[in-house]
């Protein structure tokens, strides 16, 4: 790929000082369709991939890797597969012949496409925040209703929490 500086050099030659672009081929050393694509564009227009990248060895197992990732979420950190375990896992629980480095780099975009992503909250000064939320405690027995309130400027903040208990018929 070509900079943007040979970009400007070609179109300015071009376009402002009327050099023929066969002319400006031969001057920049380059082939007419490639002064032909200057011309066109006028910032290089990068590589795009046409396609999805293709895994041959990798394509019959994608199933049980992405089932394995989710079995893991349940999991804490540290019992996690790595991509090395989930690699010989595949070789000897279902016959894979491709190598770690295929299952490695799939394991990383796996894992970066399903990360987690918090975004910290701010709010002006005199200003407050308020949320709410709702969940079932471990035994599935009672409802949890939870608010939080902060103030803005403050280290403090006061979160109130109920607890709905059904009643026994």
């Amino acid at each position: 790929m070509y900079s943007v500086d040979i970009y400007s050099r070609v179109r300015r030659a071009c376009l402002k000082d009327g050099m023929s672009a066969r002319e400006a081929a031969r001057y920049f050393n380059k082939d007419r369709k490639t002064i032909a694509k200057m011309l066109r564009h006028e910032l290089p227009p990068g590589y795009r991939r046409s396609d999805a990248p293709r895994h041959p060895t990798l394509d019959d197992y994608v199933g049980v890797i992405d089932e394995i990732l989710r079995a893991d979420k349940a999991l804490i950190k540290k019992q996690r597969h790595t991509a090395k375990r989930i690699f010989e896992r595949l070789r000897g629980e279902h016959g894979y012949v491709g190598s770690l480095t295929t299952v490695t780099y799939y394991v990383r975009k796996q894992k970066r496409q399903t990360k987690e992503v918090f975004v910290p909250l701010s709010h002006r000064p005199d200003h407050a925040q308020v949320d709410f939320g709702e969940t079932l405690d471990d035994n599935s027995i009672s409802e949890i209703h939870a608010g939080a309130f902060s103030e803005s400027g403050t280290q403090i903040a006061t979160v109130m929490v109920l607890i709905d208990k059904p009643e026994e018929v």
